[in-house]
């Protein structure tokens, strides 16, 4: 894969200060989410600023074949702002959790922007026309004297600069009492769901006033309270059909048409535990930190701390495949504690066929899963990698013993670089990864 940094940062003057590596980044330049549109030709990255950046993919030059469109900033814009809860006492951050488009329908664009609390949805469009010639009103826009006009003007459109717009169609607020950590657009194409760490909610995107409960776990006395919602994803065809993981490594499918509110699951997915390798940390790194359905509705994702599992729908006691992400890690469990690390929330992504997956890992490392040929590969996005036309090198981590040339150690990961947000085309072999502040996109070479 050839790769290309396509942006470090942006201006705004940030709360604080992180430290990535003996580099000092804006913390409100982290990036918190990305997301391609249902073509690929948008591709849009949430921060901790609480912006958004929508790229575009710029169409392919017959002077730069090789190159087959890169993509280029084509909007920005301020989703969400801090606030203040005066009754809790509380603020409330303006970092965006999640990004999710909904499918074109006409000439604008429309996507879903959350963060701890509200949710946006968002319309981009664009201006390349402005009318001149108006009766009431001079060109500079001062209102004429109606007892001077003599004749009546017919207004013309005139071309003009390309003007990228965003503006906030609906704003659905006050339905979360904890954050929200998922939004999920539904295959009806009219609904959308939204889940906090203990509730589920159903909203219509025309009704920003109300919506219905559907999932709600939150027990009467909260010191009861044993497992949170740690993701949750509506079914791609089917749009009665949802599922819901939870920190204790289980997989919840609900069907909307059994009940109104969904307390009582259709189908329940857990692995069972082998007792051998229990520990104190086994139940911190089963919790599952993201599930994703597959394109053909068939399959779906789950994402724990040292490993990504593959479930068939039709088969609830154990996944099909299992994919080891970073296991050299175990023996370190005990300083990703102390570091707050093993709390991380990795993501994880299809490809556009569902025959191979990608997550993040450690170290600026991503993996890269095969599941017809079973074999897997780890990549850097660094910058050295991020120059045009530059090939990806196969990374390797030894695990002890004598360490290879091109082997990096286990010790000497850096656990501050972290590869949490990955997103790949819907249709092509272009992926994007988030690291830190920066965005890279890779692409297949085509030599």
């Amino acid at each position: 894969m050839a790769g290309k940094l396509l942006f470090k940062g942006r201006e705004k003057d940030p709360p604080h200060l992180v430290s990535d590596s003996h580099q000092f980044v804006f913390s409100a330049d982290i990036i918190s989410t990305v997301e391609f549109n249902y073509s690929g030709e948008l591709l849009a990255t949430g921060d901790k600023g609480g912006r958004v950046v929508i790229f575009q993919h710029e169409q392919e030059s017959k002077n730069r074949p090789h190159l087959r469109g890169e993509y280029n900033v084509y909007s920005t814009f301020q989703s969400h702002e801090p606030e203040f809860d005066y009754l809790k006492s509380l603020e409330i951050e303006e970092k965006i959790n999640k990004i999710r488009w909904l499918p074109q329908q006409n000439a604008a664009h429309f996507l879903l922007s959350t963060n701890d609390k509200t949710i946006k949805l968002w319309k981009i469009s664009e201006r390349d026309k402005r009318a001149e010639g108006y009766n009431l009103k001079d060109e500079d826009g001062r209102l004429r004297d109606p007892f001077r006009i003599t004749s009546l003007r017919v207004p013309v459109l005139m071309p003009m600069d390309l003007m990228v717009e965003a503006s906030p169609r609906r704003i659905f607020a006050n339905a979360h009492t904890y954050h929200i950590n998922s939004i999920s657009v539904n295959s009806d194409h009219e609904t959308y769901l939204s889940a906090d760490d203990l509730r589920i909610n159903l909203w219509h995107l025309e009704i920003t006033d109300r919506s219905f409960n559907i999932v709600d776990i939150k027990p009467a006395n909260m010191e009861e309270l044993t497992e949170v919602i740690t993701a949750a994803e509506c079914h791609p065809h089917q749009c009665n059909v949802f599922v819901y993981s939870s920190s204790k490594g289980t997989i919840r499918l609900c069907d909307m048409r059994a009940a109104a509110l969904c307390d009582r699951h259709s189908k329940f997915f857990e692995e069972p535990e082998d007792p051998s390798s229990r520990s104190f940390f086994s139940e911190i790194i089963s919790s599952i930190s993201d599930v994703k359905f597959s394109h053909s509705g068939r399959y779906m994702m789950t994402r724990d701390y040292l490993s990504v599992k593959v479930w068939d729908l039709n088969m609830e006691n154990r996944p099909v495949e299992t994919y080891q992400v970073h296991e050299y890690l175990r023996s370190k469990l005990c300083s990703l504690y102390e570091n707050d690390c093993i709390f991380d929330k990795f993501e994880c992504c299809w490809n556009g066929s569902d025959s191979a997956i990608m997550t993040g890992s450690y170290n600026n490392f991503f993996r890269m899963f095969d599941r017809n040929t079973r074999r897997d590969i780890t990549l850097e996005a660094s910058r050295e990698s991020s120059k045009p036309r530059a090939t990806l090198k196969p990374r390797k981590v030894s695990t002890g013993g004598k360490r290879k040339k091109d082997e990096i150690s286990v010790d000497s990961l850096d656990f501050n670089k972290k590869i949490l947000h990955t997103a790949w085309h819907p249709k092509d072999n272009v992926i994007a990864v988030a690291a830190t502040n920066n965005l890279y996109i890779f692409q297949d070479k085509i030599n």
